[in-house]
């Protein structure tokens, strides 16, 4: 190696590793799909894992709603969070494109999609959306892809049905498990949630965990394919580290099989697990962007 590369080289390699010398500590967000005691377990061998790799020290950033989350990100008090399509849609929006999506989950079969579906108790006599017609319905949240936007905009598009016009009463259940514990204690009759299959999703996993009794809550409504949502970095963060720690996000899955399961809530039961990432950009979540676009401006067509 000549002097000149060699400089040139020890100059990158100082230039990458540069920007640990203004990140101490490396704060990511996960929003509020389930309670945060669970959170917490789940990505807890992640954070082991990257501040070993990173040689920083690495933090759970977590709030009672999506915005919380969302807020904190445009804010520039955390670096990275775990987002849906439409809570990555809103960061787009509120920091007018300034984040960056880097990485999405994977399935065996190659796959990188999930469902909202609309689930009811199995005995309430509620077997399709057309005999939730009057009844109390509830949404996820606001800023949720799965537990309002997709199943809002199918509904309006797909179904021929406004949920304000069709439902006796609409609400939000602020996650998704609360939106399926709404519907085991019967506060509501229908809510939306979501699941990767018919074997694993949000009430699979609370039956699993013991916090409903299984075999009560049935699916009465599915959505088309959604494109599973992104990492996603603020864009004005050095390069050198998104690339950094998008890599080390990839490297987890190898490093970490149990910690990897853990973080994707595997259920052996699956036959499509969640096995790895694969790099996405902006365009990749365009029409979710242009969706979540449509639903403001029906809701203030409606204010």
């Amino acid at each position: 190696m000549t002097t000149a590369v060699l400089v040139a080289f020890v100059a990158a390699s100082g230039l990458a590793e540069g920007w640990k010398d203004d990140c101490q500590v490396l704060k990511f967000g996960v929003l509020s799909g389930e309670n945060e005691k669970d959170r917490i377990v789940r990505y807890t061998p992640l954070v082991t894992f990257l501040e070993a790799e990173l040689g920083i020290e690495v933090e759970i950033f977590t709030a009672g709603n999506y915005d919380g989350v969302i807020q904190a990100l445009g804010a520039d008090q955390i670096e990275i969070a775990r987002l849906g399509s439409c809570s990555y849609a809103a960061a787009y929006s509120a920091t007018n494109g300034g984040v960056v999506p880097t990485l999405t989950d994977v399935k065996k079969d190659g796959t990188t999609g999930y469902y909202c579906i609309v689930g009811s108790r199995c005995d309430s006599g509620i077997k399709s959306l057309d005999d939730a017609e009057g009844k109390v319905h509830a949404f996820a949240d606001p800023e949720s892809t799965s537990g309002y936007a997709v199943p809002y905009w199918n509904m309006v598009n797909k179904e021929n049905t406004v949920p304000e016009e069709f439902f006796g009463t609409v609400t939000f259940g602020g996650s998704h498990e609360a939106d399926v514990q709404g519907v085991y204690n019967g506060t509501f009759d229908t809510a939306a949630t979501y699941q990767n299959n018919d074997f694993n999703g949000i009430y699979q996993r609370m039956e699993t965990k013991g916090m409903i009794e299984p075999g009560q809550i049935c699916k009465v409504w599915q959505s088309p394919e959604i494109a599973t949502g992104p990492w996603t970095f603020r864009k004005n963060l050095p390069e050198a580290m998104i690339e950094d720690v998008t890599v080390a996000l990839e490297k987890f899955v190898t490093a970490d099989v149990e910690g990897f399961k853990l973080y994707s809530s595997f259920d052996p039961e699956d036959d499509n697990p969640k096995v790895g990432f694969q790099r996405v950009d902006a365009e990749r979540y365009q029409w979710i962007v242009d969706m979540r676009a449509w639903i403001k401006k029906q809701r203030r067509a409606g204010s």
